[in-house]
């Protein structure tokens, strides 16, 4: 799967059925080649640069399923300003 693949899929909250929005960017560990978290930009944001909010950085373990239109995953809390009780939900950027 590349990257622009991933951007394209919605990412749906399974705890309260909420569309996240789409996959804008990956952060990774280069140290083990592993993706670490998916980022979320916050809305009205353009290429992350342009507009306000916190964006969403939702760890890997936290994504339940990859769909061939979808990402599902399980976020405690759906707020854009702290993290949820399970460690996932807005990190402020």
């Amino acid at each position: 799967m590349k990257i622009s693949d991933f951007q394209t899929k919605d990412v749906i909250n399974i705890v309260d059925g909420k569309k996240l929005g789409q996959i804008g960017d990956l952060e990774l560990d280069l140290r083990h080649g592993r993706i670490e978290a998916i980022v979320i930009p916050a809305p009205g944001r353009f290429f992350g640069l342009i507009g306000g909010g916190s964006d969403v950085v939702i760890p890997w373990q936290n994504i339940v399923k990859i769909g061939e239109d979808v990402v599902l995953v399980r976020l405690g809390d759906t707020s854009r300003n702290g993290r949820g009780p399970d460690g996932a939900g807005g990190d402020a950027r």
